[in-house]
């Protein structure tokens, strides 16, 4: 391992240059291996790694040198993506099918490989992206009795999205041959088969036209390979092409071309056709596969005499300690030396995936948010070592040092070195600004190789590698620049969304600032991972699916916290939506009665949200292309469309709101208010304090007040929230659920035994179809992520563990009924989201209309609460409210920190609880208004608090359900 590594450091060994060292930015492929779950990806890398001279050959694939950590061994599943490093050289004769020259440098046959093994389980999609952002070519492993199947789709999709060029490789041929026994002819159906799928795929979400040019995969130019990773073989038509050139004395590339697609051969007359006839067979098969399958069936029958005199001919010597060998031990390795599959891969990586030095070229323009025309943006275009640093960290690797993490990440210009001072900027930073901005200094470079890191002085463009000392201010992902004037590179877009949350505590009560140390930790170590606190002081951590939980909750327990936890049954995220347009007029006034706004809500057409979620209609896109696009797809008023104030939540979600009004005064200088007041009410719905989706709100009138001090963000917030609130209320509102599309592979027997499991669970059958050549069945349906939970294991159950699911988050769907009739299951929904999010504590939506006599000088709110606990009932006494405020004409919210802490009161205990102070500041007018007296009556006289519509709950029942 050791040696292997130095010549990354030395730069020589055995002759061989380091393109690290000597900037051949030409000679450098950085590349994904992406796959369905249990294709074989981390199997067949062991067959890379095993050519570089990292791990024996005969341990090749059953090693899985990529599965570093201690459950990927024990699963067998490749849970977080592992990068490695690997040097090989090419002969002279391979050399010459690459033709362009960014591709290599001249002269030099050394090339370094950057393979990154992922994950395929589709709860570990986010590994992938994160992988697929860092490499500029992908290899793409087919399992050739399953197929492509609903992740080969969608990691493929994500990889032309990137403008990764994907090259295809179609993995256990040996089941192919043993197990099912398949013809020549057969094979050849089903590899063809398979291309075409493939092919498919990549027409869908690709333009030849486009500045990536043909990515289609093609057996005959070579970038397309067969094998097993298991058994450590594999071919390209390449390689039987230079068997065969010198007998029948033609070109190489002219011969790869006649052994794939509708080419037969003739023995008797020696002629080529282009139809199939009596007397002469198909090309792939007479030249290819027949030769394969004599190995096979001489080995596996036992022919020792035929199989003797095939060796020789095949140029294959056996060593002496595996003459001993027959049956499928001999068969690996006959194979393995005939054909070994470091050999092909090599070729396939070198020949078709692009060098840094082109793949930069066409991903410049989707990587960078600046100008395209900058010094950064011509680094990256460029590749070039000497302009100003750009690196992006996609992803954070821990260390075994506890708590400290590598930034993993492609330097895409300049050069990243050991001491020197970088500015690092995080997701939210904007140029110009200080926020989420840092310039330190970088402490170490390091090389990834796989289980080991290597450290080395400096790294040049076009290569990937890790930082020491940057996770102290980064917390998933972002920009390494040198450059003053960089804006950042892109942020990730992942193909599956957080949907499945838990909520979390420690047992021992005392260990929570571990758990949130922990928690801290958890969210640096996976690009997807959500850790929340909410208003209820509850942990909640939302991940993918049921396994993605399951593995961050043991990392959370077992390396980053280390503490026991105590964790709730999974919740799942709805969103609120409405389903017609409001049927009044809203209206909401200010506090002090001086503002008036006018609202309504409709629904998005469908397919807007979705479009709004794929970037295809962006805050930052022009406003009249917007208009344009937004007109001719979904009939949107073009006047309207151009005066689209926001996206929400967060200013980029699936919500707009719109500016419908005709001349209003003074109507921009509330624009701020009123986009703060909709980010807040589409962030927390009114039904379960969900986001929303697919929603538009239009202003149709507003009337304010001529004086700029009476119209300031402490009146125009909560009124444009309240306004939001009451047209959702108005517009029939609807929770959506989300919604998982599983693939299910089982023979026939099972298939009806996946029907009524389905079918408990409230999912449809959408296809139903037969994987040609195999018994297997394919079955696709819909299934509520709601009813996920367990349906793995009750499948199985119920088709005696034939069925393997395999399911995808696709789309968001209206749960059917009302949510406002307490009769419907979406009202049960609600209330039990309510209390879920409570699960810990609970959870209050208390509203009040604030006004207070208040005067504009620096004053305080204090409150003194004295509660005694006594004869099995609480009760509390708030005694004395001192209640002014430091006020400027500006917005604030103060209700949060005070709620919640009257909330969390132990009020068991016979002594004073707490003497909490609010500093508390509002957007109040230097004037007399009544601030607050609502708030404070119903603290002091406690009868009832208003829970959401109509349910009243007393403070005893509050206070005997307080944690302690």
């Amino acid at each position: 391992m050791m040696v292997v590594v130095e010549y990354f450091r030395a730069g020589e060994l055995y002759g061989r240059r380091n393109p690290y060292h000597d900037g051949q930015k030409r000679n450098i492929r950085n590349m994904s291996v992406i796959a369905h779950v249990d294709h074989g990806k981390s199997t067949l890398t062991d067959s890379l790694v095993s050519k570089a001279g990292i791990i024996a050959g005969a341990k090749a694939g059953e090693t899985r040198f990529t599965d570093t950590r201690k459950d990927e061994q024990e699963r067998c599943i490749t849970i977080k993506s592992t990068a490695i490093s690997m040097f090989f050289e090419l002969e002279d004769k391979d050399l010459c099918f690459i033709n362009s020259p960014d591709q290599r440098e001249k002269d030099e046959k050394g090339f370094l490989i950057n393979l990154i093994d992922s994950p395929g389980h589709v709860d570990f999609s986010s590994e992938v992206t994160a992988a697929l952002r860092v490499t500029d070519g992908a290899l793409v492993v087919v399992d050739c009795v399953s197929g492509v199947c609903v992740q080969t789709e969608t990691v493929l999709r994500q990889a032309i999205a990137e403008r990764i060029k994907p090259i295809l490789f179609m993995n256990k041929m040996d089941r192919a041959l043993l197990e099912l026994q398949l013809e020549a002819e057969e094979l050849f159906q089903t590899f063809q088969r398979i291309v075409e799928n493939v092919n498919v795929i990549i027409a869908t979400y690709n333009d030849d036209g486009g500045p990536m040019g043909e990515v289609r995969v093609d057996p005959s130019k070579g970038s397309v390979g067969f094998g097993s990773g298991l058994h450590g073989w594999a071919f390209t038509l390449k390689q039987f092409s230079e068997m065969y050139a010198e007998k029948f004395k033609i070109d190489v590339s002219k011969l790869m071309n006649r052994l794939w697609g509708e080419s037969f051969f003739n023995p008797k007359t020696k002629k080529w056709s282009k139809q199939k006839d009596a007397d002469n067979k198909r090309s792939f098969c007479m030249y290819i596969l027949d030769p394969i399958y004599k190995i096979f069936d001489s080995i596996m029958n036992y022919k020792k005499e035929e199989y003797l005199a095939l060796l020789p001919k095949l140029g294959i010597t056996l060593k002496h300690d595996d003459k001993d060998k027959d049956g499928k031990q001999l068969l690996k390795v006959v194979m393995r030396t005939w054909l070994p599959a470091g050999e092909a891969l090599l070729q396939m990586i070198a020949i078709h995936l692009p060098s840094p030095v082109t793949a930069q070229k066409y991903r410049m323009e989707m990587l960078y948010e600046g100008p395209h025309d900058d010094e950064a943006a011509l680094g990256i275009k460029n590749c070039d070592p000497n302009a100003p640093l750009m690196m992006y960290v996609s992803k954070m690797v821990p260390t075994s040092d506890k708590g400290r993490f590598y930034a993993f990440g492609r330097v895409f210009s300049g050069k990243v070195a050991t001491g020197m001072k970088a500015r690092i900027m995080g997701p939210n930073y904007t140029p110009g600004k200080k926020e989420d901005l840092y310039e330190k200094a970088i402490q170490r470079t390091i090389l990834m190789m796989g289980r080991y890191v290597e450290a080395i002085e400096d790294v040049p463009s076009g290569n990937i590698c890790g930082l020491v000392g940057v996770d102290q201010f980064l917390v998933k992902t972002g920009t390494i620049t040198t450059f003053k004037d960089a804006h950042n590179l892109k942020v990730m877009k992942f193909s599956v969304s957080p949907v499945v949350r838990v909520a979390v505590e420690p047992k021992n009560p005392a260990d929570l600032p571990k758990l949130v140390e922990g928690l801290k930790r958890l969210a640096k170590s996976d690009p997807m991972v959500q850790c929340i606190i909410e208003e209820s002081g509850e942990h909640i951590i939302a991940g993918a699916g049921e396994l993605h939980l399951e593995i961050c909750l043991k990392d959370l327990e077992e390396d980053h916290a280390c503490i026991p936890i105590k964790k709730s049954d999974p919740v799942v995220s709805y969103r609120e939506t409405v389903s017609e347009e409001s049927d009044q007029m809203c209206l909401s006034k200010s506090p002090n009665k001086h503002n008036r706004l006018f609202m309504k809500a409709q629904p998005m057409p469908d397919g807007l949200p979705e479009d709004i979620d794929d970037g295809k209609v962006n805050p930052r896109d022009d406003f009249k292309q917007r208009a344009r696009y937004l007109s001719e797809k979904y009939d949107y008023d073009v006047t309207e469309a151009r005066k689209i104030w926001c996206f929400g939540p967060d200013g980029t979600g699936p919500n707009i709101l719109v500016d419908c009004t005709k001349g209003v005064q003074y109507l921009n200088e509330i624009k701020d208010s009123v986009v703060a007041g909709f980010q807040w009410a589409t962030k927390e719905g009114v039904l379960s304090e969900e986001n929303l989706r697919g929603v538009r709100f239009n202003i149709h009138d507003v009337t304010l007040h001529a004086d700029a001090i009476h119209r300031g963000g402490g009146q125009i917030i909560p009124t444009t929230r309240r306004c939001l609130y009451a047209c959702l209320l108005t517009a029939a509102p609807r929770l959506m659920e989300p919604v998982y599309q599983c693939e299910i592979q089982c023979p026939e027997t099972a298939v009806g035994g996946i029907y009524g499991v389905l079918n408990r669970r409230r999912g449809h059958v959408f296809e139903e179809m037969q994987v040609t050549g195999t018994p297997m069945f394919v079955v696709k349906a819909y299934l509520p992520v709601n009813e996920s939970f367990g349906f793995t294991a009750d499948l199985r159950s119920n088709t005696g563990g034939q069925a393997f699911p395999q399911c995808v988050f696709d789309h968001w769907q209206v749960l059917p009924g009302d949510p406002l009739e307490p009769s419907t299951r979406p009202y049960g929904v609600v209330q039990e989201t309510r209390d879920a999010v409570g699960s810990f504590g609970i959870l209050f939506k208390l509203r009040y209309g604030s006004t207070a006599a208040v005067e504009p000088k620096t004053i305080k709110l204090s409150l003194r609460l004295h509660s005694r606990y006594s004869s099995g009932h609480t009760s509390a006494r708030p005694h004395r409210y001192g209640s002014t405020a430091a006020v400027e004409p500006q917005m604030i919210n103060y209700h949060s920190a005070y709620i919640q802490d009257i909330l969390k009161a132990d009020c068991r205990r016979s002594s004073l609880v707490g003497f909490c102070r609010y500093g508390s500041t509002a957007a109040v007018e230097p004037q007399m208004i009544n601030y607050h007296s609502a708030y404070i009556q119903d603290i002091l006289k406690i009868p009832q608090i208003v829970w959401f519509k109509s349910s009243l709950v007393t403070l005893r029942s509050i206070m005997r359900n307080l944690p302690g």
